[in-house]
């Protein structure tokens, strides 16, 4: 989830990042946790937000497939931006609104990002080298919204437009620069900036330009290194600039075993063909939150592991309090699962007597895990082994069995015929204040999710996303 402040708060917000930041170097932080929001895990293994613009476009780009790349914490989509082309790769997250990508080669910066300084997954777009590239302009419908206001006069008078121009529509001064945070601590800060998009049609091999697209040109993050598409509801994301919020998206995450794999991509649709359900497609209500309207949520009732459910889930994992805190967030941005205290507790407490392996209690240390097993490997190779099996029940009489790659993962390569394998769900730092859980992208992999926006509902379907993008042609032989 994100907030967008005005260039009034920017500088103290970057203060309070500055702080954050020598104070987790200084405190006793564990940086291998994994916590709600835009963040992902840094452990030393390999661990897996309608314009008028909008409208126009609802008739220019029908339905769409993008591929989606696996990465060690999330799912990267390319975007092509500006003139001539400049290609970025972003995080796809449907827990914001903004699309945001790096802007100047060697003057981004990002503070507390030293895993990927390296990381050649970070590129960077150049406003000056696009003909095609402009500021946004203080009275834009985005500029408003990635402010915040309520106030339609704000932004501009902010800007520094005269009344009598703001009287008359004619000032046409850029948008003030912008802050914009994410869950747990993530910040970044830019100008709104319109370009050209290209977007692929309704295969891999066709291509439209979607012009005046509407994104943050960032300079400077804080633990932000790698730019996002936000897919909320709000006027900003990708699908409602694309004119697709009366309609929807799909998307089938491949297995871990692929990241950074370039010879295979995950299947991202939107339009029709997204929302167009098969038989065993089940569907879940989408719950509105009023604190959080743009974003997904979901009511879960129940888990069941192996032949016994949990107990009882919580009421705030499927309504909302009176000021709007709970549900479940559904989110691509969060790497994995998040449920509350003391309901979380209870749930390892059912898992425990059931699995015989004994306890990898330093791989738990290092890596934030509460539960790792060590697991025969024979020939250094792993096995289905015998884990309980783990059902998500949610509203409408909806029940997800997750496969066993999805909640036990293997932490490293086997040695002397034994691996480690850990249960990647964890504890809600908070649940108090926001979502009371978060589905993450990890117990998404190999399963169909369907955003139908329409009709207001989730849905979902266990599939072999490798053989659906080899269908869509994604797939390098």
């Amino acid at each position: 989830m994100a907030t967008s402040y005005s260039t009034t708060t920017i500088l103290l917000l970057l203060v309070i990042a500055f702080f954050s930041f020598y104070q987790t170097q200084a405190g006793n932080i564990n940086p291998n946790s994994v916590v709600l929001g835009l963040t992902r895990s840094s452990t030393t293994f390999t661990i897996p937000k309608p314009s008028k613009y909008s409208r126009k476009r609802l008739s220019q780009v029908s339905d769409m497939i993008e591929p989606l790349r696996a990465v060690r914490d999330g799912y990267l989509l390319t975007l092509i931006i500006g003139t001539p082309g400049q290609v970025i790769q972003v995080y796809m997250d449907t827990g914001s609104d903004l699309t945001w990508v790096p802007c100047g080669n060697l003057s981004f910066d990002c503070l507390d990002c030293d895993d990927y300084r390296n990381n050649k997954l970070i590129g960077t777009f150049s406003p000056s080298n696009s003909s095609s590239s402009f500021r946004d302009t203080c009275g834009s419908s985005f500029c408003i919204d990635i402010h915040s206001s309520d106030n339609s006069f704000d932004t501009c008078i902010e800007a520094g437009c005269s009344l009598s121009t703001l009287l008359k529509a004619t000032c046409s001064r850029p948008c003030p620069s912008f802050a914009y945070s994410y869950g747990e601590g993530g910040l970044v800060a830019g100008t709104l900036t319109r370009d050209n998009l290209r977007v692929h049609g309704s295969s891999p091999y066709i291509t439209k330009d979607v012009p005046r697209f509407s994104f943050g040109c960032v300079g400077s993050t804080y633990r932000e290194p790698i730019g996002i598409a936000g897919f909320g509801r709000g006027v900003l994301s990708l699908p409602s600039q694309l004119g697709f919020l009366q309609k929807g998206f799909s998307h089938c995450f491949l297995a871990f075993k692929y990241a950074n794999n370039q010879n295979i991509s995950s299947p991202l649709f939107m339009g029709d063909t997204a929302t167009s359900s098969s038989d065993n497609m089940q569907f879940t209500p989408m719950l509105k939150s009023p604190m959080f309207p743009n974003y997904y949520y979901i009511g879960l009732e129940a888990i069941t592991v192996g032949n016994f459910k949990s107990a009882e889930v919580p009421l705030n994992l499927r309504e909302f309090d009176s000021q709007g805190n709970g549900g479940m967030l559904i989110d691509s941005g969060t790497t994995y699962t998040h449920l509350p205290e003391p309901f979380y507790s209870r749930l390892l407490s059912m898992l425990q007597p059931m699995i015989a392996y004994p306890r990898a209690t330093d791989v738990e240390r290092r890596t934030g895990f509460d539960l790792c097993y060590e697991v025969p490997c024979p020939n250094n190779r792993f096995t289905n082994d015998p884990f309980p099996s783990i059902t998500f029940h949610f509203m409408n009489n909806v029940s997800l069995v997750l496969p066993q790659a999805n909640y036990f993962y293997a932490m490293s390569a086997p040695t002397n015929s034994t691996g480690v394998k850990c249960l990647l769900f964890q504890s809600m730092d908070d649940s108090s204040y926001g979502p009371a859980g978060v589905f993450g992208n990890f117990q998404q992999q190999d399963v169909k999710v369907v955003y139908d926006l329409e009709k207001e509902r989730i849905g979902f379907q266990p599939m072999d996303c490798a053989a659906a993008a080899i269908s869509q042609g994604l797939h390098k032989n």
